[in-house]
């Protein structure tokens, strides 16, 4: 080879080379600016009001970020209204899975909460209860293998054991002990 060819192999790798560099570390800065976000959303902060009109816009996982803020918070009705709209009919990213655990979360700590002294043994009344068996349902439908969801659906379900339906249950008699009836004979002709 001549060496005219090994300079332009050798600065076409180097020019391969600085585009990966320029797009990892544009990557790293957008990820960088993604954690300064979060890390914002996370704090709770004095001007609540402000801050949520401005988490419309930022991505779902700035929201998510803040709606478990809130919920630590104790301000549950504005977390739950983040995680609602977090979590997309039809299509649940990550983010959406880790909305509907944290609601489920979220409802099963309110109901535990609400249980009185005297009524402890009681929580199951609770509709929260409800609420969050059907979210860890929701998650489990879409990731089967999720143990945390499985795990704490089987608490609630402890809690609020499944209550099952009068079923009406057909005859149990075989169906050659039936009374059949025909027109013109009797029961008693029938072998």
């Amino acid at each position: 080879m001549k060496r005219r060819t090994l300079h332009l192999l050798f600065a076409l790798a180097a020019l391969v080379a600085t585009l990966l560099l320029v797009v990892q570390t544009w990557r790293l800065r957008q990820h960088q600016a993604l954690d300064a976000a979060i890390s914002r959303a996370a704090q709770s902060s004095k001007d609540a009001a402000a801050l949520d009109s401005t988490l419309r816009d930022a991505p779902r996982e700035v929201r998510l970020a803040r709606a478990t803020a809130l919920a630590r918070a104790g301000e549950h009705e504005a977390a739950t209204r983040l995680y609602s709209g977090l979590i997309e009919p039809g299509q649940v990213d990550a983010v959406g899975r880790a909305a509907l655990f944290d609601l489920g979360n979220l409802h099963l700590r309110q109901a535990l909460a609400s249980a009185t002294p005297a009524n402890a043994t009681e929580p199951a009344t609770s509709p929260l209860v409800e609420l969050a068996k059907q979210r860890y349902r929701d998650l489990l439908r879409l990731a089967p293998d999720d143990w945390d969801a499985r795990h704490n659906l089987e608490r609630a379900l402890r809690l609020s054991p499944e209550q099952e339906e009068a079923v009406a249950e057909p005859d149990n008699e075989p169906v050659e002990r039936r009374n059949v009836q025909l027109r013109g004979m009797k029961a008693g002709d029938l072998p």
